[in-house]
């Protein structure tokens, strides 16, 4: 009896242990999946902050490229995966505020079918021309393209990408037409705009920035108030002659709905973490990325965001004439 007894006692021991691990989110590491190829302005930012919110969280968070289908790949991965926390995304304004209005078959809205974990950064967009091109100034490229139209190839991150819907934008503010290219994500779009393959290009200033600081393109305007104090020799687009564009890109981490709120707020808390950590912040400034002040931080606010923006670029896409799949 003694025996049945001490091995029904360890036999709950154990089921507790488990439990209690079960429980200790997290527990494994993490994937954080970027819905574009690696290389581009969302994939460096979001091993920034992968490597710091796994200092926090004290498990590996594991950026997972899987670019292609105007990130629609990428955002299926996530809302099809178990709803545990340790599967994340790591997107952008593109995949999650325009991908839903250019893809309606995909029935995919992220207000339904993801949490938000909360806004990481916005960055500033830059157009930048190829060196091959001899286009060097904005007002050089408006003029290309009122003259020459769609010989002028415009390199994209893909359909429905932040540099795409730019680019359209652009297209719009300034009644012309240029050719668009769409590539698997910005890094293949910036890797042939270095090489001379495209035109133009425009991207957040993570990318244009190292770029044009080591000569390999021509960065002709940025999508800020003022002149960046990291590109100060690089116009506005109010200066440049074209005010009515003004676009920047916020980024952010969601997760699969459904979600547990305990893993939810744990998300939060490195994700706020990596916002405070000195090395974060000081590769954010280098970039010209502006962290989200604390009342726009974690799940709340991005959710807020979510339902401005979604409604927001559907009107866009209506008024500029973007085809949709």
């Amino acid at each position: 009896m003694n025996k049945t007894i001490a091995a029904a006692l360890a036999a709950c021991l154990a089921l507790g242990a488990v439990g209690a691990r079960a429980d200790t989110f997290p527990s494994r590491p993490i994937s954080m999946v970027v819905p574009y190829a690696a290389g581009g302005s969302t994939d460096g930012l979001a091993r920034i902050v992968a490597q710091a919110m796994g200092k926090d969280l004290g498990q590996t968070v594991v950026v997972e490229n899987l670019g292609g289908g105007g990130t629609m790949i990428g955002n299926q991965r996530v809302i099809r995966a178990a709803p545990d926390g340790y599967t994340l995304t790591f997107g952008n304004m593109g995949s999650l505020a325009i991908a839903p209005s250019l893809y309606p078959k995909a029935n995919f809205d992220p207000r339904r079918d993801m949490i938000g974990i909360g806004l990481v950064a916005t960055v500033p967009m830059v157009l930048s021309a190829s060196k091959a091109s001899g286009i060097s100034t904005l007002e050089d490229f408006v003029q290309r393209l009122r003259q020459q139209g769609d010989a002028v190839n415009f390199g994209n991150a893909g359909s429905g990408s932040t540099s795409h819907i730019a680019a359209v934008y652009f297209e719009h503010v300034t009644k012309t037409k240029a050719t668009q290219i769409p590539y698997r994500g910005a890094g293949p779009a910036i890797a042939d705009l270095m090489a001379g393959t495209v035109d133009a290009v425009i991207d957040q200033t993570v990318t244009m920035i190292p770029l044009h600081r080591a000569g390999r393109v021509s960065a002709l305007a940025v999508a800020s108030p003022a002149r960046l104090p990291q590109l100060p020799d690089v116009p506005t687009f109010a200066e440049g002659g074209v005010p009515d564009f003004d676009l920047n890109v916020w980024n952010a981490i969601a997760v699969p709905a459904g979600t547990p709120a305990p893993a939810v707020r744990r998300l939060e808390q490195a994700l706020a973490a990596a916002l405070r950590d000195p090395d974060v912040q000081a590769s954010l400034e280098k970039l010209a990325a502006q962290a989200p002040a604390p009342q726009d931080q974690g799940s709340a606010a991005l959710q807020a965001l979510l339902e401005r923006d979604v409604p927001r670029f559907a009107a866009l896409i209506e008024q500029a004439g973007v085809p949709v799949n």
